[in-house]
């Protein structure tokens, strides 16, 4: 290797070698040299020790922090499960026990204890691997594991005693303390003594009693093989030396000690989870965007506090959350019912998602039914067929070509045929009524023979080119009569975007989650401006459509909206049913705010019920109880109405009213009027 390339710390190895053999061949020469030597071996190692300024922010680190846009704190950004707590919070036990069993000199030496150093080496040279490390020394390794490291070697012990010396230098030795208790690791995810004695005794660090922090004390020595909670009888006997020590050095009284010293361990241990807070899909979306944000400006999200500031209305998403959590507690126990047999139980699972459609502004985000299992987020990652509430945007496509809500289609079952070859034949869940039919009254009813045919007409590169303008953006549609039924899968986030270009009057603006980064002293470092419209769709063909889609909810299969959830105000909606209740979906939109929700198994092979699948009943009452919500709370204005006036139900020939009878009715009105055309 070429002179140039040897690294200054393998000179110092090289260096120490070489000591090392003139000190054995010519003593007396080398007592000369040797600390000249010393010294320039010690100012070579120095760069690749832990920098001043280090030092200073790992004591100082501060998470970085997730807001909502009504000041909530959504999520903390922490390197470690750990809560530090200032030492005069620490019980003074635990002080006593730490000082008397790792470093009893600790107050009278500089970082390093010549005499425990001296010690420990003339055991190693007998062969009897001693430890000679003070706190101070410990506090670096444990602050600065991939800069010293672990291994048995000079270099990692001249670099852990120099780091030592230097926080000696910068810190107090109560701040020394206090850093190496709120450091050090005690298993179970537990850092930090506070966290320690949640875990352990279920109690903040200033309850501990004596033998609660000798016992915690006593794991330092060796954290798995002290386990209280798998070794007891051995974290005992640590316990008890610990206490022994603190008799030794002057910190407990040798009665009281062996009273102690008999009793059993005591434990209350719960695991401390890392709270997810309330939004914990869009904390996990924040923080991977702030990771890529803080390293292109030299921040680090767990320790320079800065303050992320999101749209999220923490009302709104409380409200979410809990509608989600009830209606899947509702239908789980209908999906257990379908299981067979001898098969596992599968977690039915959702995703809601609410924006405001002015600004694009997410309001509300629920990922799954529970992060703590299921980190799938099934509003930005899971890709479903959407059902009807995608034929929108064939009925969005007809109104732009001209076509009109009073145009009228057929109502019959059809044999299409598909430009290239082959047929299509779509049906509904009843059958046809052989009657004209509005385009109003087939979206309204959600009628595939009259979408069917208004995409024929309309065309499949039409309806995939407005479905993408309005938001649908990231997933692939595919340019083929059944995408009016909704077979190409999208996302949910996708599905509202562009439901809210069609509340907003046809323009798109790109979602938008966060609004400004701030540093820990409230300086704004950034600010996010929401993205320009892009007019999707022309603004009188996007109200009538609007319009047309108040039908679904005034009448249609969205008539839970106003009969079952009470909503008067304005609003305009969806429901979506994919084949074998596989998909359950419902978007509904208000001048203020648009929400929809997703209901179904990871598994898409697994299908739900035919009474509880349809989005009408799987996904609309989540939609609703929010919506309700938003409306008694005034969240949302419930007399603010889209740029269309509202049109009241006129009184419908007796063809269309046969829509509105019962299953077997409707049937039965198809098969006579079948009939009396054969007759003819």
């Amino acid at each position: 290797m070429p002179p140039q390339l040897i690294s200054a710390r393998d000179r110092a190895a090289v260096l120490l070698r070489r000591l090392w053999v003139l000190a054995r061949l010519h003593p007396w020469r080398a007592s000369l040299v040797l600390p000249g030597l010393v010294l320039l071996y010690v100012l070579l190692l120095l760069p690749f020790t832990p920098g001043i300024a280090d030092l200073r922010k790992a004591k100082s680190e501060v998470p970085s922090a997730v807001m909502s846009a009504d000041g909530v704190v959504l999520a903390e950004f922490r390197r470690l499960n750990r809560q530090w707590v200032p030492l005069k919070s620490i019980s003074s036990g635990v002080v006593d026990a730490l000082i008397a069993t790792e470093d009893h000199r600790f107050y009278s030496h500089h970082g390093i204890d010549v005499r425990r150093t001296a010690a420990a080496v003339f055991s190693t040279l007998r062969g009897e691997v001693q430890g000679g490390s003070t706190l101070t020394q410990q506090l670096a390794r444990n602050l600065y594991p991939e800069e010293i490291g672990r291994s048995i070697s000079i270099n990692r012990k001249a670099k852990e005693a120099l780091t030592a010396l230097k926080i000696e230098a910068l810190y107090s030795k109560d701040e020394i303390l206090e850093t190496y208790l709120n450091t050090v690791p005690f298993l179970y995810n537990a850092f930090g003594i506070e966290m320690a004695a949640r875990t352990y005794f279920d109690k903040s660090a200033g309850q501990l009693n004596v033998q609660e922090g000798a016992t915690l004390i006593g794991m330092l020595k060796g954290t798995s093989y002290y386990n209280p909670v798998q070794n007891p009888e051995r974290s005992r006997e640590r316990r008890n030396v610990v206490l022994a020590q603190m008799v030794k050095h002057g910190k407990l009284d040798a009665a009281r000690a062996v009273v102690l010293a008999r009793q059993p361990l005591k434990l209350d241990f719960e695991r401390q989870d890392v709270e997810t807070g309330p939004a914990p899909h869009v904390a996990q979306w924040v923080k991977k965007w702030l990771i890529a944000w803080a390293d292109a400006r030299g921040l680090n999200i767990y320790s320079d506090g800065l303050v992320v500031r999101t749209t999220l209305n923490s009302r709104l998403q409380k409200a979410a959350n809990q509608a989600l959590a009830r209606q899947l507690d509702a239908l789980q126990p209908l999906a257990d019912r379908m299981r067979r047999r001898g098969q596992d139980k599968v977690a039915l699972q959702a995703g809601f998602m609410a924006l405001d459609p002015r600004s694009g502004q997410v309001q509300a985000w629920v990922g799954s039914r529970d992060f703590a299992q299921e980190q799938f987020d099934h509003v930005s990652q899971a890709r479903r067929q959407p059902g009807s509430t995608f034929k929108p945007f064939v009925y969005g496509a007809a109104f732009e070509l001209g076509m009109s809500p009073q145009d009228e289609l057929i109502d019959q079952q059809m044999v299409l045929r598909i430009p290239g070859g082959g047929t299509w034949s779509p049906r509904d869940g009843t059958p046809p009524s052989g009657a004209p039919m509005t385009l109003r009254d087939g979206l309204a009813f959600s009628k595939n023979t009259i979408t069917a045919q208004l995409m024929m007409k309309v065309g499949p590169q039409r309806v995939a080119q407005l479905a993408r303008a309005m938001g649908v953006r990231q997933s692939t549609l595919d340019e083929v009569p059944s995408l009016a039924l909704g077979t190409s899968p999208v996302t949910l986030a996708e599905m509202v975007a562009a439901y809210g270009s069609i509340a907003n009057g046809g323009r798109y603006i790109l979602p938008v989650m966060v609004t400004q980064v701030q540093d820990r002293q409230g300086k704004v470092l950034q600010v996010f401006a929401p993205s320009v419209p892009e007019q999707a769709m022309s603004h009188p063909q996007a109200l009538q459509l609007v319009n047309v889609m108040r039908g679904v909810v005034d009448e249609g299969t969205g008539a839970a909206i106003r009969g079952r959830y009470g909503i008067q105000a304005d609003v305009a909606g969806k429901t979506g049913t994919t084949q074998d209740n596989t998909d359950g979906w419902f978007i509904l939109m208000h001048p203020q705010l648009v929400a929809g929700a997703w209901v179904g198994f990871n598994d898409s092979a697994i299908t739900m019920g035919d009474g509880w699948g349809p989005g009408a009943r799987s996904a609309l009452p989540m939609v609703g109880e929010v919506f309700q919500q938003a409306l008694r709370g005034r969240w949302i204005d419930p007399q603010v109405e889209f740029d269309i006036p509202r049109q009241r139900p006129q009184p419908r020939p007796e063809a269309q009213q046969q829509q509105r009878m019962p299953d077997p009715f409707r049937a039965l009105g198809g098969f006579l009027g079948r009939l009396f055309r054969g007759l003819q």
